[in-house]
């Protein structure tokens, strides 16, 4: 009878599911034939004749951007509840010609994961987010679904003296944000999250599941900082927690151009990234309006940071290495690696861990983001016609990011990830607006590339480099997701160097359908 019950009910969901598409009807019957797992698929099963498909699609949209009539909608959501799900929609889109785009949370900044200019379904992980942790051997298999303050928040349960180095947006999807490299604030001591990573689950075009072993070391080195989604479907990592202390010091201090902004920045181009590896300190420009007639339109420049020590050892460092910035007792704060984090993430010092457990942050603002990389020290007078060129933007802020430590220790070669040694710092440059409109958004992307052209004195060159986890369709793209090497070596040079060549001959030998694309994917390596 359970039997008749689960087939009755598929049936009259695939009825109402209808398109009037062959196509897209094919490929939803096609999926309970390959389903050899007690957990059906029906429940997995959204489309846009279904009542919860609008809520399933936005809630995984960060930018609002993309929350409009204008972006492309997918003919299906596959909200995976087990392995055997996955594998059934890779082989069932395969066999109409479907495209997929995987999701893991949502923040990919050109919404890649959930739009497409062809016909496509997504492929999303949020029910696969189980956390398994073992303390004994400081590892831990993290499924892709898992958002990163679910996996702080399970580490901090068990240990306080562990951590993992990845980003300091909570509700960040680790799938992502793993195969794209992921970085965070300790990244000086520990390197990327992919530096940590020491095996994975994928599942490959043929719908076939391999691990670190069977899958080969090829693979395994291209997934990590490479973008998973061009090779197949990641189903879990296991990564190695790192130590820390079980007090961690943080400090948020702000300058204006008016307070000596420019003096403390350029000093701090030249100590953040030969500063203690423990010590990790982001510089965060912002435009500052004036509040009154009496004030005038600056720059104020916030420098954030944590030390993996206690406040007193910290501020000697800072006295000896840093003392234009002043740091003073009262501007640190003394709290747990997990509390540090929800510190990173804009949460007051006290407010309950629970909150990172919040996996649908809903989207509050449209941005546009752009990255660079700079290899040399910025003169002041160069630093003040970038301040000018800035204040010239709307809803702009940016975020340098220090390199050094144990970045610079770590071949460019050793995974997919190229940037490493010689670098001083990543720059985010990310442009927000809160009103909706064409013109509006026009305006705001506008100014923003204005400013990015501007730094074009300053920034890595031939080729201009860029991070994969910044996704931009500026530096590149393939608009008709075909095989199009060309096209995918102008982007491809900029996210991967000289690495992006391994990448496609690993993508040939592993998806040489080219099954596994979008519009910034590895393409399959040119043989002759």
């Amino acid at each position: 009878m359970k039997i008749l019950i689960t087939l009755c009910s598929l049936l009259t969901l695939l009825a109402t599911a209808s398109s009037s598409n062959p196509v897209v009807d094919n490929f939803l019957q096609c999926l309970p034939n390959h389903i050899n797992h007690s957990i059906p698929i029906q429940d997995a099963i959204f489309t846009p004749n279904n009542s919860s498909f609008q809520q399933v699609l936005e809630t995984y949209i960060k930018n609002r951007r993309f929350l409009n009539p204008r972006t492309p909608k997918p003919v299906a959501i596959i909200t995976a509840l087990h392995e055997s799900h996955i594998q059934a929609t890779i082989n069932c889109a395969k066999d109409n010609s479907l495209q997929i785009r995987i999701r893991s949370g949502g923040h990919d900044f050109e919404g890649l994961s959930y739009r497409s200019n062809t016909s496509f379904v997504i492929l999303d992980m949020f029910n696969l987010r189980s956390i398994d942790i073992d303390i004994a051997s400081e590892t831990a298999w993290v499924q892709s679904g898992a958002i990163l303050g679910e996996l702080y928040y399970q580490i901090s349960k068990l240990s306080k003296v562990h951590a993992f180095p990845a980003g300091v947006c909570s509700s960040l999807g680790v799938g992502g944000h793993f195969s794209g490299g992921g970085y965070g604030n300790l990244m000086r001591k520990y390197g990327l999250s992919v530096d940590n990573v020491i095996d994975a689950i994928i599942v490959d075009f043929n719908g076939n599941i391999y691990d670190r072993k069977s899958m080969g070391e090829d693979l395994f080195w291209a997934i990590r900082g490479g973008g998973g989604a061009s090779f197949g479907v990641i189903l879990s990592w296991k990564i190695k927690l790192v130590r820390v202390p079980s007090i961690v010091t943080v400090f948020k201090v702000p300058r204006t151009l008016e307070q000596g902004g420019t003096d403390i920045f350029y000093k701090w181009q030249q100590v953040s990234t030969e500063i203690d590896k423990e010590l990790y300190i982001r510089a965060q420009p912002e435009i500052q309006n004036p509040r009154n007639e009496t004030e005038k339109k600056t720059v104020r420049i916030s420098f954030i940071g944590q030390f993996l020590g206690q406040k007193s050892k910290l501020l000697s460092i800072m006295k000896n290495k840093f003392p234009e910035l002043d740091l003073q007792a009262e501007d640190c704060q003394e709290v747990s690696w997990v509390e540090s984090a929800m510190f990173w993430d804009n949460f007051p010092i006290g407010t309950p861990p629970e909150v990172i457990l919040n996996r649908t942050v809903p989207a509050q603002i449209f941005f546009k983001t752009k990255s660079d990389y700079v290899k040399q020290i910025i003169p002041k007078k160069d630093l003040e016609k970038i301040w000018e060129m800035f204040m010239k933007t709307e809803g702009m802020i940016m975020q340098w990011n220090p390199y050094g430590g144990r970045m610079k220790e770590i071949s460019d070669t050793e995974i997919a990830f190229p940037h490493r040694k010689g670098y001083l710092f990543k720059i985010q440059y990310l442009t927000m607006w809160f009103v909706e409109g064409e013109e509006v958004e026009e305006s705001h992307i506008k100014l923003a590339r204005e400013m990015y052209d501007g730094m074009v004195p300053y920034a890595s060159k031939d080729p201009r480099e860029a991070f994969l986890n910044y996704r931009d369709l500026d530096i590149g793209s393939n608009p008709s997701n075909e095989t199009n090497f060309e096209q995918a070596e102008v982007y491809g040079r900029k996210y991967f160097k000289n690495n992006f060549v391994k990448l496609t001959e690993v993508k040939k030998r592993v998806d040489p359908d080219n099954f596994f694309k979008n519009e910034q994917s590895i393409p399959p390596a040119i043989t002759a």
